[in-house]
């Protein structure tokens, strides 16, 4: 893997662990007043499960090595003559 290739790679994880860690985060912030009398066991549990949910795609990117990116899809019929 390139030095450039695996700085791509850095630069989604943490571009994903903000996204979902700010929305986890929102999430339990909005949950907590609205539903559970402002208290701080909603907004912990959201920002975990998105800091949760971004280490496990990132674990997954770094892991593999040769992922192709298509644009084309193969079709395939299982439609018998």
């Amino acid at each position: 893997m390139s030095e450039k290739e695996l700085g791509r790679k850095w630069d989604r994880c943490l571009a994903d662990c903000a996204v979902k860690f700010g929305t986890g985060l929102g999430l339990g912030i909005v949950f907590s007043v609205v539903f559970f009398k402002r208290r701080t066991w909603p907004i912990v549990f959201g920002a975990g499960l998105g800091l949760g949910m971004a280490y496990s795609n990132c674990q997954n990117d770094l892991r593999s090595r040769y992922v192709l990116h298509s644009k084309v899809a193969k079709y395939f019929s299982f439609e018998q003559k």
